[in-house]
């Protein structure tokens, strides 16, 4: 302890000091994982996409339009076609988003800028697509998890879904039917459908890059054997379950709920599991949980009462 520095003053400064040196771990964890995914975007746009006039959408589909008629290149391109949505990405959703997703841009436009004299991996198109694709998929997937983006569409698309009946993948959707339509009367239509399918492969990548292979379902069972069913999935699935009290909104009659929280890959266990025991009970399975914290599940070796 410093002289003149009380035990609460000292237990400040230590707090103080622990706070500041998670949050520099949180910004370098961020921005290593941004770099990753922007230099795996670049990398599927200039050695499987690019030279095989194969489009990725939103801006980026933008820039290797014109770059293909221009002598710009595709990096810089890129990095100023989407200056404008960053600056609206700041205003509207926030400076930490703003940033990432600024930095995340400058580094995918850098590394398309250095391989961009590369020959593609492959002149297969069915390849390029399908490896392009699922390469754009990761990269994209990384950054939006991890705070940013690579596209200022997207940034438009989270900003409109606020004021408008339509979801931020429907607008992304119709914002990139628009560019495909123009690629196929600019280059011919059947780059325009292979731009259409890895611009479907790169949304599945992405969404399981955000989600997870595990990622997490809601299951609401009603059976009259709940307290089996429950105790079944207690035993053979680990996991904690809750009862809740249900009134049947035509007969009236008061009913038990089965509440519980699996992965995807045990659904098909917990079917099994009631076409075990009760085959006609009622089961309800809620999809694309994007966060679930709190609780303990149970493991499988615990005693339960």
């Amino acid at each position: 302890m410093q002289s003149g520095e009380t035990p609460l003053e000292e237990t400040i400064v230590q707090d103080v000091f622990v706070k500041k040196r998670n949050k520099t771990k949180w910004f370098i964890y961020k921005i290593l994982f941004i770099t990753l995914g922007a230099i795996l975007m670049g990398v599927g746009l200039e050695l499987f996409l690019v030279n095989n006039r194969i489009l990725d959408g939103g801006i980026v589909g933008i820039s290797i339009i014109i770059s293909q008629l221009t002598p710009a290149p595709l990096g810089v391109l890129t990095f100023v076609l989407n200056i404008p949505f960053f600056i609206i990405g700041y205003r509207k959703i926030g400076k930490s988003f703003a940033l990432f997703t600024l930095y995340g841009i400058a580094v995918m436009s850098a590394v398309t800028l250095v391989l961009h004299d590369l020959e593609p991996v492959t002149d297969d198109l069915l390849l390029a697509t399908v490896f392009g694709g699922v390469t754009l998929g990761l990269g994209v997937g990384i950054v939006i998890r991890n705070g940013g983006a690579l596209d200022g569409t997207e940034i438009v698309s989270i900003i409109i879904n606020g004021k408008t009946p339509f979801s931020t993948g429907q607008i992304i959707m119709a914002i990139n039917i628009v560019i495909f339509l123009v690629a196929g009367l600019v280059f011919n239509w059947d780059r325009a459908m292979y731009s259409l399918i890895t611009y479907f492969l790169a949304y599945k990548v992405i969404d399981i890059v955000i989600s997870g292979l595990d990622e997490s379902k809601s299951a609401f069972i009603i059976s009259h054997h709940y307290e089996k069913i429950g105790a079944e999935i207690i035993d053979q699935l680990g996991k904690g379950v809750t009862y809740i009290d249900a009134t049947g909104g035509y007969s009236g009659d008061i009913k038990k709920v089965v509440f519980v929280i699996i992965s995807r890959f045990e659904e098909p266990k917990l079917i099994s599991i009631l076409d075990d025991i009760d085959p006609g009970a009622f089961l309800a399975v809620g999809n694309n949980m994007s966060e679930v914290r709190g609780g303990k599940m149970m493991n499988k070796k615990t005693p339960h009462l």
